[in-house]
């Protein structure tokens, strides 16, 4: 299913943010994800200077994709695949549906795929009357569903065990109260089915390696390296950044990533996609093909300051960090890649003028950085985008005035003594009396989706300045 217009955030941020039952869902699992990151992060020797590694690497492919990409070309090629480039989603999708329709193929299995979601290919396949199956089971249950995923590493964050067996008991005719282990084991029966009668593969590419033009995968379930083994073709989806220019490099990528994701020290399986099945080899693919895809990527690159998104290991971590995303979860967003990173790609892949909103979605807290793997500066990009709309887009008389207020009293000490005193007695009544936040507009707006702060009763300043009038050395 292709992913909503990303247009309408602010509506469908409200009707996220009212909705409990999603916010306990995405703390259960956004919450566990991060304390088990912490802990393998932990246990990591020289975690950060892993950290930096990674993204001295990432910085160096990215910095030298016009030379990586027609070498991994070259290698691919020598290994016996086919490469095929995209300049964006239609390009894409009619490359896929070619080799499809050439070969005769009315089913492709899935492996879990971003960019298959970025280009929405499960769409084109329909209409082209082929059946798609998602076979990551996050991927399934929300194809199931009828939705987009949720999240970039997770799909089915948004729904608790009670709403796949639900939604189980509706599609798969399972026990409505059946165990998780029941409901995998139901999805397993149907998916070993389509894996067996599948013509084609699809699957993501998490790296390649320009060196030896290998590809990588990884995951946790081995359906991912179903789909690109038994079907008789394999194809395989990566934006241009995946890229890294040595065998090496793949090293510390496949330390962090799932780390980062899941927190696991090593994804279940790793699979190394070398180019079709060779005569002496009982299985495999007679035939890989690689779609390189641009889809704005480009256009990142030549941008000096926002390239760094390109650095982006698709880990999901930022998300789970954001308290933004724990609030309305992936699907207020409107695209495929959600969160903090979603919100600085989505700009450059759309066009600004769609979804001019999406920089305005975080706190800038920063915690995405502290838990990227390659130390992306999201709330520094969120920041630029944030810049770069406002001097593009008019802005009312009303917030020009509050701005240049607001810049006249964070210049003086005493308007500002004055201005937060006169703010804190002003929350104070709001805080008794909510109703008074009708009367004025812009307040309560805010509030439909966050709660009242409270006041310190002894500002930050004034104890700044009690403790100098006691300890006038400093001490």
């Amino acid at each position: 299913m292709a992913a909503p217009a990303a247009d309408d955030f602010r509506a469908r941020a409200a009707a996220a943010a009212g909705d409990a039952a999603l916010h306990r869902k995405l703390d259960v699992a956004s919450l566990r994800f991060l304390d088990e990151r912490a802990q393998v992060f932990a246990a990591l020797p020289d975690a950060e200077a892993r950290r930096d590694r990674a993204r001295a690497v990432k910085a160096h492919a990215i910095a030298s994709l016009a030379t990586l990409l027609p070498q991994l070309e070259q290698r691919f090629t020598a290994n016996g695949g086919v490469v095929h480039w995209a300049r964006d989603a239609a390009e894409a999708c009619a490359i896929v549906l070619d080799i499809a329709t050439r070969a005769g193929v009315r089913l492709v299995v899935k492996g879990k795929s971003m960019v298959s979601e970025e280009i929405a290919l499960n769409a084109a396949l329909a209409a082209a009357d082929i059946e798609a199956v998602e076979t990551d089971l996050g991927e399934y249950i929300v194809q199931l569903a009828g939705e987009p995923p949720s999240h970039i590493i997770t799909p089915a964050i948004h729904l608790s065990q009670d709403d796949v067996a639900d939604l189980f008991a509706r599609r798969l005719g399972e026990p409505r109260h059946a165990t998780a282990e029941a409901l995998t084991a139901a999805a397993r029966r149907v998916l070993r089915t389509k894996f067996r009668a599948a013509g084609m593969g699809v699957t993501g590419v998490n790296f390649a390696s320009a060196e030896s033009g290998a590809l990588v995968v990884v995951e946790n379930e081995g359906n991912g390296r179903m789909a690109l083994t038994l079907p008789r073709i394999h194809v395989a989806l990566m934006g241009i950044e995946k890229v890294v220019a040595r065998d090496e490099d793949l090293a510390p990528m496949l330390e962090l990533l799932p780390r980062s994701a899941t927190g696991q020290s090593l994804t279940s399986y790793v699979s190394l996609v070398t180019g079709p099945r060779r005569p002496d080899e009982m299985d495999g693919p007679d035939e890989v093909h690689l779609v390189v895809l641009d889809n704005g990527r480009t256009r990142l690159l030549a941008d000096p300051i926002m390239r760094e998104a390109l650095y982006c290991l698709r880990c999901g971590a930022c998300l789970n960090a954001c308290p933004v995303y724990r609030r309305i979860g992936g699907h207020a967003y409107g695209y495929a890649y959600s969160g903090p990173i979603g919100a600085v790609i989505a700009p450059a892949l759309l066009g600004v003028e769609r979804v001019a909103d999406l920089p305005y979605a975080s706190t800038l807290c920063g915690a995405c950085r502290d838990v990227c793997p390659v130390r992306i500066d999201i709330p520094h990009l969120l920041l630029e985008w944030r810049a770069r709309i406002a001097a593009a887009v008019p802005r009312s008389w009303g917030e020009r005035l509050l701005v240049r207020a607001w810049r006249t009293i964070a210049a003086s000490p005493p308007l500002y003594h004055v201005a937060t005193g006169a703010m804190r007695a002003a929350f104070a009544v709001v805080a008794h009396v909510p109703a008074l936040a009708a009367l004025l507009p812009p307040l309560a707006a805010w509030r439909r989706g966050r709660e009242l702060p409270t006041f310190a009763t002894r500002p930050f300043h004034r104890r700044w300045r009690e403790r100098r009038v006691a300890s006038p050395d400093g001490a």
